[in-house]
């Protein structure tokens, strides 16, 4: 009867996993996808005649872009608790209508004041929903498989600027429609998909496994057993369910800080890196056109994308391991600074490109660390609390680095800086994982906590 037995759970295990990654991730990536260029759009923008016709300097847009980051994390943990209580599929929704109203509200921005309060609008929008969606995969996925999920999830950032970039290049540059500016339409067309694909999310996503009508009830059964003894196995007490002790929790924490550091070199890549194209105009006299320019931007996430892909395959066969994390980290303390003494476009952009690839490796291995030792309640405040920590990061760094742009007259000691926070990731990922002693076995998730 075993024998039997164990071959049909084996199919309907394979089934219900190839259903979710085919139904699900891609449509949840797809959100992403829409989130990320519509927070990010300000940094095509600007080069883009933004900047001039507001008259921002480097600063006051590094001050604008990271803003959106303060609304964010006023609601990021509210947010993600309001998530759990309503069900994934209203508070995405509308999360990401919200947002897109505001994304559009930027066509008709006209002052740095204007921009720095649509920008905190913005982030007061979109508050919660990358960690919830985070949360809603993980309600669906049991752990040895969350690492490859988020994975393919995760593939919606660098694809987005790998997509999305020459896609803001060629909107940018159809000046003139609705008699609008290039860059101002730029921002028309990222905002208005996103209220469309949050109207569809209500009506596409569930709740969790046992509320979906596309898996059959052999399925249902399954991952609900499988997600109910998984929480039942986590950290015992009421800690794996509380979301006061999240914030005693020193693993929590330094977990916080170290997606800081990953945070940090990301939102400058996002929001500066279309700015450095444009400065090889005058260092080294060379002429781009807005499409040349936004097929720039994308060179580095196409290998990010792919880098992203082969390691998190690799950590799901084999198991997340400290280095997955370490070792980008490392990487990108190493060569982000090193980007701005090369000495052509092509060799900065190529030491750029093993930047991105560090970060993309390590943030899908990275969130696989959380929901191994909290659940319910405590897992979405915990999850919050670090993506809030993160967007910390997400509004110091763009203003860090255009301050110290307009201070000494270049990018070199902001990519100095990025390199340190990332290297403190590095150091502290490394003692985290001796502190807890523990081995990880092929197919087993981040065991970070008892």
């Amino acid at each position: 009867m075993s024998a039997v037995h164990e071959p049909q759970t084996l199919s309907v295990e394979k089934s219900a996993i190839r259903k979710i990654s085919i139904r699900l991730v891609p449509f949840v990536a797809l959100m992403f996808f829409i989130n990320y260029l519509d927070r990010t759009a300000i940094g095509f923008a600007a080069p883009s005649g933004m900047n001039a016709d507001l008259g921002l300097s480097a600063a006051q847009f590094g001050f604008a872009s990271g803003v959106f980051f303060l609304g964010y994390i006023v609601l990021e943990v509210p947010s993600n608790l309001a998530l759990n209580k309503f069900g994934a599929r209203r508070w995405l929704a509308r999360i990401m209508v919200s947002w897109g109203i505001v994304a559009v509200l930027f066509t008709f921005v006209q002052t740095f004041t204007q921009l720095t309060a649509l920008r905190f609008l913005l982030g007061v929008a979109e508050a919660g929903f990358f960690p919830g969606a985070i949360l809603f995969l993980s309600m669906f996925v049991p752990a040895r498989y969350r690492s490859g999920i988020l994975g393919l999830f995760y593939l919606a950032q660098p694809l987005t600027t790998v997509i999305g970039a020459p896609l803001a290049g060629w909107l940018i540059s159809q000046h003139g429609i609705f008699g609008l500016e290039g860059w101002r339409f730029m921002f028309l067309g990222v905002g208005v998909p996103a209220i469309i694909v949050g109207v569809v999310a209500w009506f596409y996503l569930s709740d969790s496994p046992a509320k979906t009508t596309w898996l059959n009830d052999d399925e249902k059964e399954w991952l609900t057993g499988e997600l109910t003894a998984e929480a039942a196995s986590k950290t015992s007490g009421h800690e794996k369910h509380s979301v006061r002790a999240v914030f005693r929790n020193g693993r929590v924490w330094t977990l916080s800080f170290i997606y800081f550091g990953f945070v940090y070199g990301l939102y400058t890549l996002a929001f500066f890196l279309p700015t450095i194209i444009s400065g090889f105009e005058a260092q080294y006299g060379v002429k781009f056109d807005y499409l040349q320019k936004g097929f720039i931007t994308a060179i580095p996430y196409l290998p990010a994308a792919i880098a992203l892909y082969f390691v998190t395959r690799h950590a799901t066969k084999h198991g997340v391991k400290p280095g997955h994390i370490i070792i980008p980290a490392l990487l990108g303390a190493v060569s982000i600074p090193l980007a701005l003494y090369a000495g052509s476009p092509a060799l900065t952009i190529a030491i750029i490109t093993v930047t991105a690839c560090a970060i993309f490796s390590a943030l899908p291995n990275f969130w696989t660390v959380p929901t191994q030792f909290l659940t319910g309640a405590a897992a979405a405040a915990g999850i919050a609390l670090i993506n809030t920590m993160g967007n910390m990061a997400g509004f110091t760094a763009p203003y860090i680095t255009g301050w110290l742009k307009d201070l000494t007259g270049d990018y070199k000691v902001s990519m100095f800086v990025v390199g340190g926070f990332m290297l403190v990731s590095a150091i502290l990922m490394t003692f985290l994982s001796r502190r807890e002693h523990v081995e990880m076995a092929p197919g087993t998730e981040v065991p970070i906590g008892h």
